[in-house]
């Protein structure tokens, strides 16, 4: 089951059919515990069509917070330890990739938050950009885990790389992060099979490419909801994204024009277009 947001529409995508609900509490919604027995029920009394009602899908947020957790793949963990290593900071992402304690930081909320189609932002005052393709939780007010989503987390490594403090300022800006299409709502668990993959096209030429298998992430999905739940509330649910296992060279930056697909299987493809200049949200 798939769950889309346009506007304050829900569209619930199932066995080929979708169903709408043109007037929906997105935040009591993705608070919920049990939300995919729930919709499950809940459709047989909305709208249905054969094709998706609307083209234009908003990211599937409303007052939820989005957390990152940070060097939860070994790459990762090479990549930030390349980038801090002037600074004396690369010790740091070595320690925290075998820590019980995870690196989570604040990322968005959905005022700094687009979607699929829309463009997200680097910054000006940062000469290396990437992308962060991320599975990423939808998790219960309760801590229960009840769907996944695609996220970009977007990156300023430059600003990260000078000095490990800096992160906030790397992570978090206007337009720094997207959610979308939709979320999958599943009683079970993703399987570590699981691929999730980037491509980056400039000019109609893809500049860069790979992908990996959720199993290669080392922390556990319970584990990380664990620790951002210990002492945080979310009256209203939250979005965890999981951490990214691909990272470009780098030599390569992203810049203004260039096209970020991420795609996670079972869930499908997030479309960005990267930009400079704000645009209201």
């Amino acid at each position: 089951m798939k769950l889309y947001k346009s506007g304050d529409r829900a569209i619930v995508e199932e066995s080929g059919l979708y169903y709408e609900e043109s007037s929906v509490n997105w935040d009591y919604l993705l608070g919920k515990t049990g939300l995919y027995q729930f919709l499950k029920a809940e459709i047989l009394n909305w709208k249905k069509y054969d094709l998706m009602p609307h083209s234009m899908l908003d990211p599937p947020i409303k007052s939820q917070e989005i957390w990152a957790a940070g060097v939860t793949y070994s790459r990762s963990k090479e990549a930030r330890m390349e980038e801090s290593q002037e600074a004396g900071g690369a010790d740091f992402y070595d320690k925290v990739y075998d820590a019980d304690r995870p690196e989570l930081f604040f990322k968005a909320m959905a005022n700094r938050t687009v979607g699929t189609g829309d463009q997200v932002n680097i910054r000006k005052d940062s000469v290396w950009n990437v992308p962060e393709p991320e599975l990423t939780l939808l998790i219960s007010a309760t801590g229960t885990i009840e769907g996944y989503t695609i996220g970009n987390d977007m990156s300023s490594r430059s600003i990260e790389g000078e000095n490990p403090l800096y992160l906030p300022q790397a992570k978090v800006y206007d337009r720094c992060a997207a959610l979308g299409p939709c979320i999958l709502l599943t009683d079970k668990q993703l399987s570590g099979d699981t691929e999730i993959s980037l491509e980056i096209c400039r000019h109609d030429k893809v500049v860069f490419m790979d992908k990996i298998k959720i199993s290669r992430m080392k922390r556990s999905f319970a584990d990380l909801v664990f620790y951002l739940y210990k002492e945080c509330a979310f009256p209203y649910g939250s979005f965890l994204m999981t951490g990214t296992g691909i990272v470009p060279p780098d030599d390569f930056t992203l810049a203004e024009g260039d096209i970020v697909k991420i795609s996670i299987q079972g869930i499908g493809t997030l479309v960005n277009t990267i930009g400079f200049k704000s645009q209201k949200l």
